[in-house]
């Protein structure tokens, strides 16, 4: 794994995108392990919040992954520029890479979104950047993964989405959606990247914080296959914004990770393409399942296919699968 400072400037039409990050690369043996930590809702010097600050060290140590990927709602308490301290030192200390996407809860302790993202972009090994791709969303990022025997050609990418918090408009409940904004961001990177390829979408992966309606409509049908749980109902937003046919119509994205329910972690094939949660990193500052711990995922250098598990506090491994091996969707 290389982390060396970089600069990437990359112009799509008028736009111009720059980023200055870690560079990621597979490592020698052709993998690149990512471990996501989500809905940790720290709150900094309360001691319900100290399992948190346990698993992150021990998950670290064990699992000596490539990169760290933090998936909203991770500091909801005050002090907020402790908790993101607190909750990002094991990773910086340890000089792995991070990227971070907000949830719906990180910007109500009296800071705006925009001034968390100064904060997390202000860290040592932080690969996220400023972004204005849409009013109101930060850090929507691409993350390049590079070639382990050519370190300027491209293997992989993660994308990355800011999701929002609440309905914006008047009559409609709940959650919000990615934007149309976001989702033509995300058809012109994966454009660009597909063109540079020859003509090849590149295997890629995308984390953000809320579920999409997708998913609750995977889970429903029982010819898909599933791993792991469903405690509690779907919560996306009310209206399906078309990022799903969109990954679909473009054909990089593998699978997509996110967050926001926290006692649900499965993942579930819906045609050809993996949503999955990842495992509820927090303690007893909210609901909590049983136990708090992390979802890991394995990318395997040239092939459209990845590993995945759950790694608890415990130390316990759940469902430890390889997609799309092990996720042929039965036949009626």
């Amino acid at each position: 794994m290389t982390h060396k400072k970089w600069i990437l400037t990359l112009t799509i039409g008028a736009i111009v995108f720059t980023a200055n990050a870690q560079k990621l690369s597979f490592k020698k043996d052709g993998t690149f392990k990512i471990v996501q930590f989500t809905d940790m809702h720290y709150m900094h010097g309360n001691p319900k919040s100290d399992t948190t600050l346990t698993l992150i060290p021990r998950i670290l140590d064990t699992e000596k992954p490539d990169m760290v990927i933090f998936t909203g709602d991770i500091i909801t308490g005050r002090p907020v520029r402790e908790g993101w301290d607190a909750v990002t030192k094991f990773v910086i200390d340890r000089k792995i890479p991070f990227a971070v996407t907000l949830g719906n809860h990180d910007h109500e302790q009296g800071i705006t979104r925009e001034e968390i993202a100064d904060i997390v972009t202000s860290y040592p090994f932080n690969i996220n950047r400023l972004s204005d791709v849409s009013p109101g969303r930060v850090m929507d990022n691409i993350l390049p993964v590079y070639c382990s025997q050519k370190p300027l050609k491209e293997a992989a990418l993660i994308y990355c989405f800011d999701t929002g918090a609440y309905s914006t408009i008047d009559g409609v409940k709940g959650y919000a959606w990615i934007t149309d904004k976001q989702i033509q961001w995300y058809k012109e990177q994966s454009i660009y990247y597909t063109i540079k390829n020859n003509f090849h979408p590149l295997p890629a992966l995308a984390y953000f914080h809320i579920a999409l309606p997708e998913y609750r409509l995977a889970f429903n049908d029982e010819k898909n296959i599933r791993y792991g749980e469903r405690r509690e109902d779907e919560c996306p937003p009310e209206l399906n914004s078309g990022m799903f046919l969109m990954m679909q119509e473009m054909g990089d994205v593998m699978a997509t990770f996110v967050g926001h329910d926290h006692v649900n972690d499965y993942i579930v094939n819906y045609y050809g393409i993996a949503l999955a949660y990842g495992h509820f990193s927090g303690w007893k500052t909210t609901y909590t399942p049983q136990i708090n711990g992390v979802r890991v995922v394995v990318l395997k250098e040239g092939k459209r296919e990845f590993d995945t598990w759950l790694h608890q506090l415990d130390g316990t491994i759940r469902d430890k699968v390889s997609f799309p091996a092990e996720f042929t969707i039965f036949s009626k």
